[in-house]
């Protein structure tokens, strides 16, 4: 712990002159989606608070907006902890990303669509797996998937979704061959984006609850191996 809060000291310079609870959430919530607090570690407010020099109020209350997006849970006379989640966890976070980003595709309208952060998405994938990074391909998926709900012109499905993939993150860190999770993105992304940039949504929308479904399978079955069926 001493080694990440030295690192987390470093972002000390984002809060600028204005710290406030949500800044240090975004913090917080970033190193959390990197890993860098991983699911089950306990998160003290003292070397916490100190590393980003912020009051224990403050930290507080971005701990609580944390909780609230259920990345962290508070147990009693124990403290704040990064949340480990259950395999209904991750049933349920398919089944959101199912409803949501079939819906997404199959209210685009006619096209051309605007692809363009899609296809950086999957040739960040690519860059990532020529270079045998793993969790970096997975971080790309994520990017492929926001910038494809990001398709809606939404922000507040924009940050219902932020939400969602912030979570995935979390059972993603469990995982021990993260190759085996994330190589098949690759193609089934790549697929997806040619299907819409000729423009067959249809079956674009086919092709994506095909990729989901799969891809809950693979996940649970690579998660429940690893946590068993409650964390």
């Amino acid at each position: 712990m001493a080694e990440q809060l030295t690192d987390l000291a470093d972002d000390r310079a984002l809060l600028g002159r204005t710290s406030t609870a949500e800044r240090v959430s975004d913090i917080l919530r970033s190193r959390i989606a990197d890993g860098f607090f991983p699911p089950g570690t306990r998160l003290p407010e003292d070397g916490i608070g100190g590393a980003l020099g912020v009051s224990r109020n403050t930290l507080r209350e971005a701990f609580r907006l944390l909780t609230h997006e259920r990345l962290l849970v508070h147990e009693l006379n124990r403290g704040v902890f990064v949340r480990v989640l259950t395999v209904e966890d991750v049933e349920d976070i398919y089944r959101t990303r199912i409803l949501v980003e079939c819906a997404v595709v199959r209210g685009l309208g006619e096209p051309p669509y605007d692809l363009e952060a899609l296809g950086t998405a999957v040739e960040e994938g690519r860059r990532a797996a020529r270079g045998a990074d793993w969790k970096a391909v997975g971080t790309a998926n994520i990017h492929f998937h926001r910038e494809l709900v990001a398709l809606a012109g939404s922000a507040r499905t924009d940050e219902l979704m932020r939400g969602v993939f912030a979570e995935l993150r979390l059972a993603f860190h469990v995982v021990d061959d993260p190759r085996r999770l994330h190589e098949p993105y690759l193609k089934r992304n790549h697929l997806l984006h040619e299907t819409l940039r000729a423009g067959r949504r249809a079956e674009a929308e086919t092709e994506l609850e095909a990729y989901l479904t799969e891809s809950l399978e693979r996940v649970v079955d690579v998660y429940r191996r690893r946590v068993g069926d409650h964390a």
